[in-house]
């Protein structure tokens, strides 16, 4: 029997606010499916990463394009911005007040769409370098190849997080979707963030000119 059919059996038999009987350890199935996605998804960047420190430091005179932290930094700190944006609208859902989860929600979306501009504005002044997936003006491919891929595919998570805020935010608003909609959610968005806080520090800090 799922965690909801549990958690609606529990209900029917027991007046509000008594728990007795309620196994100790139910997660919701749409968490419990959020929570192992993430793991999952945790697993492919963990093995990006580390691939790509191999790559790194088995390649003489790696390239160190970056002389200025600015934009990344700025983005950061959008990113980080709308992890908080996000919880004050998981927050505002729990409490059942729906125009604040939903303006909350639209301006984590909107944070989302301006660091996916920030990066793509990045990926074009790299590309107007000559910095291709397979060559570069320093003579090393893999340099290319390794930053193209790993932050694609973090940029890939960001925009599928919009798409799923603007759906999710929009049935909240409508009364399509309730608090837990918007909890499993968050908890994406979240890991999406966490995962940029060890993007910046391999294929930045790293690659800072010296």
């Amino acid at each position: 029997m799922s965690a909801e059919l549990t958690l609606e059996a529990h209900a029917a038999h027991h007046p509000p606010g008594m728990i007795e009987g309620l196994p100790p350890f139910v997660v919701p199935a749409k968490k419990m499916a959020m929570w192992l996605f993430i793991i999952a998804d945790a697993a492919t960047f963990a093995g990006c990463l580390v691939a790509y420190g191999f790559l790194r430091n088995g390649t003489p005179n790696w390239p160190r394009p970056f002389e200025s932290m600015t934009n990344a930094a700025l983005m950061t700190f959008i990113l980080l911005t709308s992890s908080l944006t996000m919880l004050l609208g998981v927050r505002a859902a729990k409490a059942s007040d729906r125009p604040a989860a939903f303006r909350w929600t639209m301006i984590t979306t909107l944070l989302g769409i301006v660091f996916a501009a920030l990066h793509i504005r990045e990926w074009l002044e790299l590309i107007h370098q000559g910095i291709t997936l397979s060559s570069n003006p320093w003579g090393s491919p893999h340099f290319g190849a390794a930053f193209f891929s790993i932050t694609g595919l973090h940029l890939l998570h960001v925009t599928g997080g919009v798409i799923v805020l603007l759906i999710v935010g929009l049935g909240y608003n409508a009364g399509r979707r309730n608090a837990e909609d918007m909890e499993v959610t968050g908890l994406y968005w979240h890991f999406v963030d966490l995962v940029w806080m060890f993007v910046v520090p391999f294929v930045y800090l790293l690659n800072m000119a010296q």
